[in-house]
């Protein structure tokens, strides 16, 4: 006798608005399931498609997709998607349900209007489960408490952020004849020390009995080699992570550098002084961070021209490179020439807004904060790399002031991930705060 198959039940996603602005593509992901999207949310997408951020970038692309698969007739009644085991959409006019969160929650807002639809959605398909997909906790929070199924769009989130590539281990017990080696001849040959294929550029913490040495796998010549503690800059690494993250960024093979941790493990610091060091071998340095305005303001509120608008969000790369600059005196060249450099523009500081549509070929190009990027503003930035370029990000993915990003779903978290076996790439992940004693005070205590 053979076993029933088991039925799958097929599901009915209704999207709201800030799932379509973190991926145009969305609605393609949720295999042979049905799609709705409420009309509210098509009204909210309007307000977004003029712009030059990201988010209004897939506003107006999702509007194209759905003017493109609809045809001449109309969208109001299920239609199927196009691709094979695709499920079928449809857009909800009638957002008016017996239980009316604008009652519930006494304002009649975007939010509980698309509530309205799926609660309508979910009348009228009693023999199916209605879910509302939003990247908004706060509205997922309210469908719950009018018992209705809400989740987060899944689809490319990190699974376990906790044990996220670090770039780095510690091998202890290592022969103290290799580790002579090391500082005698620079390497040695991977199968000298007896372990699994690193990833490519992962920065290793040799131990032995009566030594230890810094050393990263070379993917290209498949060797151990030395990492040396220098200085670059004036600035000297202060712990074992610090020469791995300048040692990447120095590193000419390797054309992308994430440096992730907490405020005062010194990752822009570090970027700054790697980039002003290797300033001849590009014909200009960018730094960049994406502007999250304060109260979810955007910009145009704060009074003056365009630069005191982004001034303040810029402060903290400037200084960065003040802090390059002190380690010169007044009457030294290098100091001069740091201020010459801002005047020409071989350094510009600028919102990372400014530096789309341009061409970074021959560039060093650093971007701060990137965990505010979503995963498609991280791939639009990489992609326009021509020859000679060398991109930096560095963040904190746990430090999130976007909305609807977290550690899992942000544009260098899945960076990270995705990357962290390519011959071009190189991670560290810098874990010990070097600002002052009373900075560490406060990351670990409050």
């Amino acid at each position: 006798m053979t076993a029933k198959r088991e039925i799958k039940q097929k599901k009915i996603f209704v999207l709201d608005t800030s799932v379509i602005l973190y991926n145009h593509n969305a609605i393609n992901n949720f295999e042979d399931n049905d799609v709705a999207i409420p009309i509210t949310v098509l009204e909210e997408l309007d307000n977004f498609k003029k712009g030059n951020d990201n988010k209004n970038f897939e506003a107006r692309e999702f509007i194209r997709f759905l003017d493109g698969i609809s045809g001449k007739t109309s969208i109001t009644q299920w239609r199927r998607l196009n691709g094979p085991e695709k499920g079928s959409f449809r857009v909800i006019m009638n957002e008016k349900s017996r239980k009316d969160a604008r009652g519930v929650f006494g304002e009649d807002k975007p939010d509980h209007r698309i509530l309205n639809a799926a609660l309508k959605l979910k009348e009228e398909h009693s023999d199916k489960k209605v879910i509302l997909v939003s990247k908004d906790i706060n509205l997922r929070l309210k469908a719950k408490a009018l018992n209705l199924q809400a989740e987060d769009f899944e689809t490319g989130k990190i699974k376990n952020i906790d044990s996220l590539y670090t770039g780095k281990s510690m091998i202890q017990s290592v022969e103290n004849g290799l580790i002579e080696k090391l500082y005698s001849e620079g390497f040695f040959e991977l199968d000298e020390l007896g372990i699994e294929k690193p990833v490519a550029n992962q920065y290793l913490i040799l131990k032995g009995e009566k030594a230890s040495a810094l050393g990263y796998y070379n993917p290209v010549t498949n060797r151990i080699e030395r990492v040396e503690k220098r200085a670059i800059s004036r600035i000297m690494p202060r712990n074992a992570e610090q020469v791995f993250a300048l040692h990447a960024i120095m590193n000419p093979d390797i054309k992308l550098v994430t440096l992730q941790g907490v405020a005062g493990t010194g990752k822009t610091l570090l970027s700054l002084a790697g980039a002003w060091e290797q300033r001849r071998n590009f014909k200009q340095i960018y730094l960049a961070r994406p502007i999250v305005p304060l109260s979810n303001k955007d910009i145009g509120y704060l009074p003056g021209d365009i630069r005191s608008k982004i001034n303040p969000y810029m402060e903290p790369l400037w200084d960065n490179l003040k802090y390059i600059q002190n380690q010169f005196g007044e009457q030294d060249k290098e100091y001069s020439r740091i201020n010459d450099a801002v005047e020409s523009e071989k350094l510009m500081i600028t919102p990372l807004a400014y530096i789309r549509g341009r061409s970074i070929s021959n560039v060093i190009f650093i971007v701060d904060e990137a965990q505010n990027l979503t995963p498609h503003e991280i791939k639009t930035i990489i992609t326009r790399a021509g020859e000679n370029t060398k991109i930096i990000f560095t963040g904190d993915i746990y430090q999130i002031d976007t909305p609807y990003l977290d550690s899992q779903s942000n544009g260098l978290s899945v960076l990270i991930d995705r990357l962290k076996q390519n011959n071009l790439y190189a991670h560290i992940r810098l874990e010990k705060g070097e600002r002052s004693e009373l900075a560490n005070l406060a990351n670990d205590l409050l």
